[in-house]
């Protein structure tokens, strides 16, 4: 799920940044265009964690900016089919759910919801048991299986199932004792 790699990327700078703190603002562009986004390679960006080493810049010609290769260490966020993870949900509907761990937002069919739960429209719709004892609904963790996973150039999504062992509902902050 989670991944210590080391990537490279093209950056390319305005001359106005040129001078003694060049490598300052290429470090804080980095940061600025390349932590949060999706790689579909690799998965999401969490976080830069260390700057291996910034080579020497080239000058473009006719703009003036030049373009200095960077290689550094950063933190991946990768789901992977086959694994177990703790989401919050965020939207209930009549086709299944979805459920929202980190960036990732993961669809759970009602055909891979356990067969003895059922949708209870109305105001704050939810999936729950016949005696209400287990409900799903908007901002409740649960527990699931990634089943599938589809990658895009800048995103990735998940299909998940909560119908095996040990998997549902953790907890449920939309109820109150």
């Amino acid at each position: 799920m989670f991944f210590h790699m080391i990537l490279e990327r093209n950056m390319h700078l305005h001359p106005r940044h040129f001078g003694r703190d060049l490598r300052d603002k290429l470090i804080t562009k980095l940061m600025k265009d390349v932590e949060g986004t999706c790689n579909g390679r690799h998965g999401f960006i969490v976080a830069i964690t260390g700057i291996e080493s910034v080579d020497k810049g080239l000058v473009l010609d006719g703009s003036g900016y030049a373009t200095f290769p960077v290689k550094y260490q950063c933190v991946v966020f990768r789901p992977f089919k086959g694994e177990i993870v703790e989401a919050v949900v965020s939207m209930v509907n009549k086709m299944g759910f979805f459920a929202e761990a980190g960036p990732v937002q993961i669809f759970i069919s009602n055909h891979l919801i356990p067969d003895d739960m059922e949708l209870q429209l109305g105001d704050m719709p939810n999936y729950s048991t016949s005696d209400g004892s287990v409900k799903i609904q908007k901002d409740c963790e649960v527990r699931l299986k990634i089943i599938g996973t589809r990658v895009d150039a800048t995103e990735i999504f998940c299909i998940g199932t909560i119908k095996d062992d040990f998997l549902g509902v953790i907890s449920d902050s939309g109820q109150t004792s």
